[in-house]
C-alpha cells in the first residue's frame, strides 16, 4: 500500500498514556481525522507526539505510563506536543529505590545454537582474528598509522586467516593529570582493550619512550596470559619475559623509515601466529554482546530497542553475556533497574555508578538535560526522561546479574550493566574494554558509527531510514511500525544474524565499507 493511501497511524505505548506518536512517513497534516474522531490541530512530524486529550497547564504528559513532563500551558487534544511545551520532571532520587523486587520466572535455556569462533589462550572467544597494535601515547599515532598502511599492503595478503590490522590510537598517555585518582579509568580501559578477545592474545605495543604512560605501567606484570616468550608480561613465570615493545626513541632507530621497519618486523611475527589459528564450533554462550543506541528518535523505544531487548533475552537464555550502558540514558529509569537486580549488591553497585555520574555532571556545571541532542528532538524525543524510557528496553526483561565499572573487564555471564557515558564512541570504547566481541547499534536519525575492533550490526528504527541508508543498515526494525513484522520476528532475525556475523559468514555494512571511528578514552581527570 502506498503511503498516500495509508490511513493516519499513531502508536500509543500504554493504555494510560495521554500522547501517542505519529507513525506515518512524512508526518500528518493539520486537519487529519483519526478513526477515533481526533482531529489534528496542526501538522505533526513523523515520530512526534500528539495530545490524545486536553492537557491543562501543569498537567502530566504521560508516555510509557511514565510522566515525561508537565504542560507549560494548556495543550488541547490534537495538538503537537514538543519539548517547548514541557517542563522536565526532576531526577528520581537515589534513595528509597525498589531493590531486587522483580523476580521473573526463570526462562527456559536456549540450547543448540553455535557459531564458529577463535578460541584464545585465556579461554575467551573471538569473532574476528585481528592484529591490534597498542599505543602508549598519542605522539606515536602518525608513525603507527603509516606502518599499519604498509602492513596491510605488504604483509596482510600473505596471511589470509588474519582479518585485519588495527592501531589502537587514543589521545592519552602523558600530562600532569596522569597521576590523578581517576586516571586509573583510561589506563585500565586501554589495557583491557589490548586484551579484547578479537585480538587472539597477541599484544604488540608502540611507545615513544618519554611518555608518562610507560609500557610496563600500561601492561604490568601479570596482566597478560602466557602465550610465548615474546608475548608475556608476567615476569614471575619467566626471568626473560618482556612486553613486545617498539620504542621510537631507541637509539637503534635512525630515521623515520627505520621506526616503521621495526614495527613491520614485529608485526610479522604476530601475524604468523594469528594466521595459524582456525575457527572452531563454539556455543552461543561465548558471545559477549554490547548493545547501544545513537542518533535516537521516538521510534527507538517502539521498534529497534524493544527488538534488541527481545534478542537480549534470547542471548541470556543461550548463556551469553550482554551489556547495556549509557548512564544518563538510563538514569531516569533507575527504579526499573534496581528492581531487576539479581541481588541487593548489584542494585547498590548501579546506584553508586549513578551517584558518581551525578557528581561528575555537577562538577562540570551541567545536568542530565544536556544529553538530549538537537537530532533527538527533531526525531520526536522531548527530553531525557522520554529518551531514557526508550533506551532501557534494550536490556530486555532478564535479571541484571552484574555491574561493570568504566574500563573494567566483564567477568560473568548474563545481563550486565556496563557503566559508561552516553557518548557513542566512549560507550563503544568502554564496552570493548569490557570484552565484547560483537556490537549492536540502533539508530533512528541515522549515524555511520562503526568500530574497527568488532563487527557492528546496525539497526534502523524506521523504514524510511532503512530505505535511504540501504547500504548502511543491517536490520530494518521499522517493519514493526509498518505492521509487517513483530518485535519477536525482528528479535529472532537479529539473533540469527549475530551467529552468522560472529562466524565470519556475513559481514556487516560497516565492515564492508571499513567504516570505523576513533577510540575515545573516558578521562574524568583534567587533561593538561
Amino acid at each position: 500500500m502506498s503511503e498516500a493511501v495509508k490511513p493516519p497511524l499513531t502508536i500509543r505505548m500504554h493504555e494510560n498514556d495521554n500522547v501517542a506518536i505519529v507513525a506515518n512517513d512524512g508526518g500528518l497534516a493539520g486537519g487529519t481525522v483519526f478513526p477515533s474522531g481526533l482531529v489534528l490541530r496542526e501538522k505533526v512530524p513523523q515520530a512526534h507526539k500528539v495530545a490524545l486529550i486536553d492537557i491543562p497547564e501543569g498537567g502530566v504528559v504521560r508516555r510509557y505510563d511514565v510522566p515525561i513532563g508537565y504542560a507549560l500551558k494548556d495543550i488541547p487534544a490534537g495538538s503537537w506536543v514538543h519539548e517547548r511545551l514541557l517542563k522536565m520532571p526532576a531526577a528520581r532520587e537515589l534513595q528509597g529505590l525498589p531493590i531486587s523486587t522483580v523476580r521473573p520466572p526463570a526462562a527456559a535455556a536456549l540450547e543448540g545454537y553455535t557459531f564458529e569462533g577463535f578460541r584464545n589462550p585465556d579461554g575467551s572467544v573471538g569473532t574476528r582474528n585481528i592484529l591490534a597494535i597498542t599505543q602508549t601515547v598519542q605522539c606515536v599515532a602518525g608513525v603507527t598509522d603509516f606502518a599499519v598502511q604498509r602492513i596491510k599492503a605488504e604483509l596482510l595478503p600473505r596471511f589470509p586467516n588474519v582479518d585485519d590490522v588495527v592501531a589502537l590510537a587514543h589521545g592519552y598517555g602523558c600530562g600532569v593529570a596522569i597521576d590523578a585518582p581517576d586516571a586509573v579509568i583510561p589506563i585500565r580501559t586501554l589495557r583491557n582493550i589490548s586484551l579484547n578477545p578479537n585480538f587472539g592474545g597477541e599484544v604488540m605495543v608502540v611507545s615513544l619512550g618519554c611518555e608518562k604512560l610507560q609500557p610496563e605501567r600500561l601492561l604490568p606484570p601479570g596482566s597478560i596470559a602466557l602465550v610465548d616468550e615474546r608475548n608475556v608480561a608476567d615476569v614471575g613465570d619467566s626471568a626473560d619475559a618482556k612486553l613486545d615493545v617498539v620504542c621510537l626513541q631507541d637509539e637503534a632507530h635512525v630515521g623515520f623509515m627505520s621506526m616503521v621497519d621495526s614495527i613491520l618486523r614485529q608485526a610479522e611475527e604476530h601475524l604468523e601466529r594469528l594466521n595459524a589459528r582456525r575457527r572452531e564450533t563454539v556455543p552461543a554462550s561465548e558471545l559477549v554482546v554490547g548493545v547501544q543506541c545513537g542518533g535516537s528518535d521516538a521510534f527507538s523505544g517502539v521498534t529497534a530497542n524493544p527488538a534488541v531487548g527481545f534478542c537480549t533475552d534470547l542471548l541470556v537464555r543461550a548463556g551469553a553475556t550482554v551489556m547495556f550502558s549509557e548512564v544518563t540514558e538510563v538514569r531516569d529509569g533507575i527504579d526499573q533497574l534496581t528492581s531487576r537486580a539479581s541481588t541487593p549488591e548489584v542494585a547498590e553497585a548501579m546506584i553508586r555508578e549513578m551517584a558518581w555520574y551525578d557528581a561528575y555532571l555537577d562538577r562540570g556545571r551541567v545536568d542530565r538535560s544536556a544529553n538530549t541532542t538537537p537530532g533527538n528532538k527533531k526525531g520526536g524525543l522531548s527530553n531525557i526522561v522520554e529518551k531514557a524510557m526508550g533506551s532501557i528496553v534494550k536490556s530486555g526483561s532478564a535479571p541484571i546479574s552484574g555491574v561493570v565499572a568504566p574500563g573494567e573487564k566483564a567477568r560473568q555471564k548474563g545481563l550486565l550493566y556496563a557503566a559508561t557515558p552516553a557518548s557513542d564512541f566512549i560507550c563503544g570504547t568502554l564496552q570493548l574494554a569490557a570484552g565484547m566481541n560483537l556490537h549492536v547499534f540502533t539508530t533512528g536519525r541515522g549515524t555511520p558509527y562503526g568500530l574497527a575492533e568488532v563487527p557492528v550490526i546496525k539497526v534502523a528504527t524506521r523504514s524510511d531510514l532503512a530505505r535511504r541508508w540501504h547500504d548502511l543498515m543491517d536490520v530494518n526494525a521499522g517493519r514493526i511500525a509498518d505492521g509487517d513484522a513483530t518485535i519477536e520476528d525482528i528479535g529472532w532475525e537479529m539473533f540469527r544474524l549475530m551467529l552468522e556475523v560472529a562466524s565470519g559468514r556475513r559481514k556487516t555494512w560497516a565492515e564492508q565499507w571499513k567504516l570505523h571511528n576513533a577510540l575515545v578514552l573516558f578521562n574524568p581527570a583534567p587533561v593538561t
